[in-house]
């Protein structure tokens, strides 16, 4: 059955507190009860925020079967693996729907002129503020909430994430439908499902950011050690 995004709307009684009373009801009744719930409460005002990773890639199959509106952004770094950028073409043709791209305020030869060569080398977090944070948070500006496809086992500070909750950076609630799922969930999901996903996840890639910043993982490593390898940081900023 067909999903109409209805207008966006006021986050009404949502308040932090109500948000974490309600999160472990919704919880119980899985990540698609979820997102009905949340395009019932906030309609167009609902934001995915995909990176068209797996989970992601979950999220996107689950939304488009519940609306023929799905509302869902994307960051352009200008970095990004050609095979994300392929990925976005071919998810756009079978899904029906046009993601909204949303770029930096900088080139990356401004960022260059400005900062210097190779950024995300020498200071990873600026660069990341820059290409990611920044865009979000103006897009993020005018909206009632955003989608996400961050699970608890990535990352110790995405341990306690809740399925629903108040995003104090973006003033926004916060929906995380597939926080409790594991890496096994994702991917009988998308086989089940068959759902297209990006190829460099087959190659040792289980998660995807820009190119300067992310490998291969190696055997017995965490799922985010091909991330900004070599250095302590584990989060780009957007779910800090």
């Amino acid at each position: 059955m067909t999903h109409q995004s209805s207008p966006g709307r006021d986050p009404g009684p949502w308040s932090p507190e109500a948000l974490a009373q309600l999160a472990p009801d919704l919880e119980a009744l899985g990540a698609e009860a979820i997102i009905r719930w949340a395009l019932d409460q906030f309609g167009s005002g609902l934001v995915l925020a995909s990176s068209f990773g797996a989970e992601d890639m979950v999220l996107v199959d689950m939304l488009c079967r519940m609306t023929d509106r799905p509302h869902i952004v994307y960051l352009d770094t200008g970095l990004l693996f050609p095979e994300t950028y392929a990925l976005i073409d071919q998810v756009q043709q079978r899904y029906g729907f046009q993601a909204v791209r949303v770029v930096p305020q900088l080139s990356l030869d401004d960022q260059q002129s400005l900062w210097g060569d190779a950024l995300w080398a020498r200071d990873p977090d600026r660069c990341c503020t820059l290409r990611k944070v920044e865009p979000l948070t103006a897009y993020l500006a005018d909206k009632s909430a955003w989608m996400t496809g961050i699970r608890r086992e990535q990352t110790p500070h995405r341990r306690t994430a809740p399925v629903v909750g108040f995003d104090q950076r973006y003033g926004i609630t916060k929906v995380n439908p597939l926080a409790p799922w594991t890496y096994k969930d994702v991917y009988r999901y998308l086989v089940r499902h068959g759902v297209p996903y990006n190829p460099l996840h087959d190659q040792g890639y289980p998660s995807i950011g820009c190119i300067p910043c992310t490998r291969a993982i190696r055997p017995g490593e965490s799922w985010r050690a091909g991330r900004w390898a070599g250095q302590e940081k584990t989060e780009c900023g957007l779910h800090l």
